[in-house]
C-alpha cells in the first residue's frame, strides 16, 4: 500500500544521532529503535535519546508485527545493567525507557534483568525516573511484583492489537493475560502504569473503543495509539493507514474514559518522547504509592 502523506517523514542525519549510535555500539548495547526498524531511530538519536533494549536482541516469540530478529538468544550478559547505567549518563538522559525481547527461555523470563537494570541506573544517578516496557512474563504474576519491588516510576506492558486480531498478530500471547500482567502491576505497587496499541491491521473502531475500556478495567493510567508499519517483507501486512483525524477521535475517547494521558498518531510508539506524555499528566492525578516523592513531579 503507498503511504499517504501524513506518513512521509523525513530522516533527522545529524552529528548528534551518529554520535548516539556510535556510542550504543562502543558499550555493546542493543535498542529497540534499531532492532525493531522504528520509524522514529534518527530524529530520537538526534535528540540524544535511546531506548535501550536488554537481554540481547533476538526475540523467543514470533509476533507477526514485530520487525525484532527470532530465534535463539545468548544467555543474558552480567554486565549489560551497568552498561545501560553509563550510556544514561552519557546522554544525560533523565527519564530513562528500558525494553527488553521476550525470554521465555529463561526461568524467571527475564524479570531479574529488568529488576538489575532498574537498580543499577537508580544507583548511578538516584533522580533518574525509569520507565519499563514489559513482556508478559508468561503471565507470572510474581514476576511482575520482582519488578515493581525496584521502583519504576511507570510499568509499561503493550496490549498491542484488539482481542479478535491476537491469533494472528500475536499468536503465542494472550489477550487476557496482557490485560492480566497489568492488574498485577497496580496490584503490587506501580505508581502508573501504561499500554499501547497499534492501529491499521483490520481492528474495527468499536474494537478500538473496547479495548480502551478494558485497559481501564485493568488499571491503566497512562495509553499510546499508533499507526502499524509494515517492518519487512515477512511480517502482516497493513490493513489500512488511520488518518490524524481518526487518531484524535480516539485521543478524546481514552481521555473521556479516564486515562490520565494519551498520544495518538501516526507517528507515536510506546517510547516516543515518553517523557513528555508523562510530563503532561495533571498534578492533582499524579498520585503515588508509598516511598514516592512528590519532588518527583
Amino acid at each position: 500500500m503507498k503511504k499517504p502523506t501524513w506518513l512521509r517523514k523525513r530522516l533527522f542525519l545529524s552529528k548528534e544521532s551518529e554520535e548516539t549510535e556510535r556510542m550504543i555500539a562502543e558499550l555493546e548495547l542493543h535498542t529497540v529503535c534499531s532492532s525493531a526498524l522504528c520509524p522514529n531511530r534518527s530524529e530520537c538519536f538526534g535528540r540524544k535519546r535511546a531506548t535501550f533494549m536488554i537481554l540481547g536482541n533476538v526475540c523467543t516469540r514470533r509476533c507477526a508485527f514485530c520487525g525484532v530478529s527470532k530465534g535463539t538468544p545468548w544467555p543474558p550478559d552480567a554486565g549489560e545493567p551497568e552498561r545501560i547505567a553509563a550510556a544514561l549518563n552519557r546522554l544525560k538522559i533523565e527519564y530513562a525507557v528500558i525494553t527488553s525481547v521476550t525470554r521465555d527461555d529463561l526461568p524467571d523470563r527475564g524479570s531479574a534483568a529488568f529488576a538489575a537494570t532498574i537498580s543499577a541506573v537508580k544507583k548511578a544517578g538516584p533522580e533518574t525516573k525509569v520507565e519499563v516496557l514489559t513482556p508478559d512474563f508468561g503471565g507470572e504474576r510474581r514476576f511482575v511484583a520482582d519488578v515493581i519491588k525496584e521502583g519504576p516510576l511507570v510499568f509499561n506492558h503493550n496490549l498491542e492489537t484488539v482481542s479478535r486480531l491476537y491469533p494472528t498478530v500475536r499468536p503465542q500471547a494472550g489477550y487476557q493475560r496482557s490485560l492480566g500482567v497489568l492488574r498485577a502491576a497496580k496490584e503490587a505497587g506501580a505508581a502508573f502504569t501504561k499500554s499501547g496499541l497499534m492501529l491499521g491491521l483490520g481492528e474495527e473502531k468499536e474494537e478500538v473503543i473496547e479495548a480502551l475500556c478494558d485497559l481501564k478495567a485493568a488499571g491503566c493510567d497512562i495509553v499510546t495509539l499508533g499507526q502499524y508499519l509494515r517492518p519487512t517483507r515477512a511480517n502482516i501486512p497493513v490493513a489500512r493507514f488511520v488518518s490524524p483525524d481518526e487518531f484524535e477521535e480516539f485521543r478524546m475517547e481514552a481521555l473521556e474514559a479516564g486515562f490520565k494521558a494519551c498520544a495518538s498518531g501516526p507517528f507515536v510508539r510506546s517510547s516516543y518522547f515518553a517523557e513528555d506524555l508523562f510530563g503532561s499528566i495533571k498534578p492533582a492525578d499524579k498520585k503515588f504509592t508509598a516511598g514516592w516523592p512528590s519532588a518527583i513531579i
